[in-house]
């Protein structure tokens, strides 16, 4: 989720920063295409996965509900949700109550056979915020929940954010909840100083016994090629590998050769290689800004994960 998050001006300012020019971001953006391109002739590029077998499990998909937002009010909740589950999915990451409380939602949800296993909320502005953040989660059912969004050039911030989300996460490991941390490209292009990224911050930061990340593939990829990396999928992957915490959720969301966001299987990256080399425990559809409508991008990327092999 992005709160409206503006992705071209985001990464501009983030490779401003990182003082990346715009040749090598168009290098390293022509680099991915190339690879889809070839893909595309039948052409198998040197870096890609070979063909796998293992499958996407159905019960291990989910959608983030920020791609549905502008359907997801009024009567337009129950009816979104019966095509969700119609085609196929029984689970979904909120990113809000929509107008109800959540029992009112879990009632909701339940009707329809979803679980809403993650949630996206922000970090708490005090002790009793976050209790009822917390109880919130349990009433609906949870078992995960993730900041998605912090942003700022001073690493005091970050090391101040990183205290606090370890401060929280105990606080929601002890009423059976998993905490995690949701990234855009900026935690990779930014530089705080000497070189040192937020990315960096938190990775050394953040305690892995408490705090998992929710890898969003879109932005590790671009913040690949955001710093220049000649291969963008690995950098995603040593991203995924490298860090002490555990990746447990994707935030599954393609990327076009210009950049942009794509529904699954019509983008650049190839998910069967970075599948292969990390599993989560949750493949999370998201489009921040749908092809065409978002009922279509939520049954195109269920279609498309259940067809993937890695």
């Amino acid at each position: 989720m992005c709160f409206g998050f503006n992705a071209p001006a985001a990464l501009k300012r983030s490779l401003e920063q990182k003082e990346v020019g715009r040749r090598g971001f168009l290098s390293g953006a022509a680099a991915l295409g190339a690879t889809i391109g070839l893909a595309g002739m039948g052409v198998a590029p040197a870096m890609a996965a070979p063909a796998g077998v293992r499958p996407v499990p159905p019960g291990l998909i989910s959608i983030q509900l920020y791609t549905l937002r502008s359907i997801m009010n009024g009567d337009g909740v129950d009816q979104t949700l019966a095509a969700l589950a119609n085609y196929g999915y029984s689970k979904v990451e909120l990113a809000g109550f929509y107008g109800r409380t959540a029992e009112q939602l879990r009632a909701t949800l339940d009707s329809f056979g979803i679980t809403p296993s993650s949630s996206h909320s922000g970090l708490s502005d005090s002790p009793a915020a976050l209790e009822t953040k917390l109880a919130d989660a349990v009433t609906l059912g949870q078992t995960h929940i993730n900041v998605p969004y912090l942003v700022s050039s001073n690493g005091d911030d970050w090391r101040r954010w990183a205290d606090q989300m370890n401060e929280e996460a105990a606080v929601a490991n002890a009423a059976g909840l998993k905490y995690g941390y949701h990234n855009h490209a900026h935690e990779f292009t930014t530089d705080l100083g000497n070189g040192e990224t937020p990315w960096d911050i938190f990775t050394n930061r953040l305690d892995p016994r408490l705090v998992h990340l929710e890898v969003d593939l879109y932005w590790a990829v671009t913040g690949g090629v955001g710093v220049g990396a000649a291969d963008p999928i690995q950098f995603a992957i040593d991203t995924i590998q490298q860090a002490p915490q555990k990746t447990l959720q994707y935030h599954v969301k393609d990327r076009d050769a210009a950049g942009d966001f794509a529904d699954l299987g019509t983008g650049a990256i190839d998910f069967s290689r970075i599948f292969a080399a990390h599993r989560p425990k949750e493949f999370i559809v998201e489009n921040d800004r749908p092809d065409v409508t978002p009922l279509q991008t939520a049954e195109v990327g269920f279609n498309y994960l259940r067809k993937l092999r890695f």
